[in-house]
């Protein structure tokens, strides 16, 4: 049993907990196994399932269930409406009517021309990952290089780090969410010790599968472009994934992304560099062999990626240099982390013209709540300076909202 047990070691220790018919594969496999043994080997019976955390998440205080029944108690539904939810079947994908969807889905193209599908739950299921988020998800620690979709930190902070450093890398990844399946979903809450099958139902909880007429209304009319566009997408979403509008799948990224963030991490100080992400955008940056090394880095970086399965946008990613402006997420950060100069132009611009002609007519890309947006902007500039903050803040004051209601 010993040579046996060093097998089994050598083949799963390095990664998450098996499932358990990964675990009676091997021992079917297993050469040294298969001389002595006197049984076939079979499923075992009578086994009562328990929490399994690994060490790391024993004080992580998270709740405590090992059987469907006790997860639908927790959610405050009942078993079936689990059963529903979690939708570990696929029925939605086969459903004809929309109404019994748990999903709503709008499609917005990208400035690459590509579409990204937003997959927004439905108030039930919402609450239902909500719940998981609150109670589950967000007692888990992430690494420290995340900046996105975590309390307490922003792009500001993604940026700050990489502030009057010599060169400056960004890397944007590709189709981020739609990338992450179940199996990596439901393998996250396997670590955090649940039994296989309510592990299952969790991942499906966080996970979807689009259905074919999520397409049909853009398909209508399409030219031949887009329907080509619209073919990549669907084959994209036709997989069960993390999609991108449930309040869950932000913070499920983030943990699936942990592994990705250690190797990266460690990557960047053998070279010198700094390193954060936010969501999918990641930053490097750093003086003297890294500047020299950067392009070297770059491809590592993206060979990184690729085993623990992500790929890269090449098309967006940038070398960024001294003297040329250096960008990360929308901010400056050639000397310190600014607000670009022409933007902060073209704002002030647009606030003067509310100003002078009423804010009415300048609403040209059509903000669904103008004065809200305007706050919004006014508000971030104010973060990083508070010089042009105030600037911009007086005209802001200075509108008159009452023609517009």
């Amino acid at each position: 049993m010993w040579p046996l047990a060093q097998r089994y070691l050598a083949r799963f220790e390095a990664g998450t907990r098996p499932r358990l018919r990964e675990a009676l594969q091997f021992l079917r496999e297993d050469a040294g196994f298969s001389e002595v043994r006197a049984v076939p080997v079979v499923r075992p019976a009578g086994v009562a399932p328990r929490m399994q955390p690994v060490e790391a998440a024993v004080g992580w205080g998270l709740p405590a269930f090992t059987s469907a029944d006790e997860l639908a108690e927790f959610l405050e539904i009942t078993p079936g409406e689990l059963d529903w939810f979690a939708d570990l079947r696929g029925w939605e994908a086969a459903r004809a009517d929309a109404r019994l969807a748990h999903y709503r889905y709008q499609i917005v193209e990208k400035r690459s021309g590509r579409l990204r599908l937003i997959e927004a739950p439905k108030s039930r299921l919402k609450r239902l990952q909500r719940t998981v988020l609150s109670e589950m998800l967000n007692r888990i620690p992430l690494h420290d290089a995340v900046h996105g979709f975590r309390k307490g930190r922003s792009i500001v902070t993604f940026a700050a780090p990489h502030a009057g450093r010599d060169t400056v890398l960004r890397l944007d990844l590709r189709d981020f969410f739609p990338s992450i399946g179940r199996a990596r979903v439901q393998a996250v809450f396997r670590t955090m010790g649940y039994p296989e099958s309510t592990a299952d139902l969790l991942g499906g909880l966080a996970t979807h599968r689009t259905p074919g007429r999520a397409w049909a209304e853009r398909l209508s009319g399409a030219d031949p472009g887009e329907r080509r566009l619209i073919a990549h997408a669907r084959e994209l979403y036709r997989n069960d994934h993390l999609p991108q509008g449930a309040p869950t799948s932000p913070a499920i990224a983030n943990l699936c992304f942990y592994r990705a963030d250690c190797r990266l991490a460690g990557l960047a100080a053998s070279a010198g560099a700094g390193y954060t992400r936010y969501a999918d955008d990641l930053a490097f940056s750093g003086d003297g062999e890294f500047a020299r090394r950067a392009r070297e880095f770059a491809v590592r970086a993206a060979a990184i990626l690729r085993e623990e399965g992500f790929a890269v946008e090449h098309r967006k990613t940038r070398m960024m240099r001294q003297g040329v402006r250096q960008r990360l997420a929308g901010l400056v950060v050639n000397e310190r982390v600014n607000f670009p100069r022409d933007e902060y132009d073209r704002l002030k611009a647009i606030l003067t013209n509310c100003v002078r002609r009423g804010p009415g007519g300048q609403n040209r890309e059509g903000r669904g709540d103008w004065r809200l947006h305007l706050e919004g902007r006014v508000a971030f500039v104010e973060m990083l300076s508070q010089a042009r903050g105030t600037q911009l803040r007086r005209l802001l004051e200075a509108i008159e909202w009452a023609e517009t209601g």
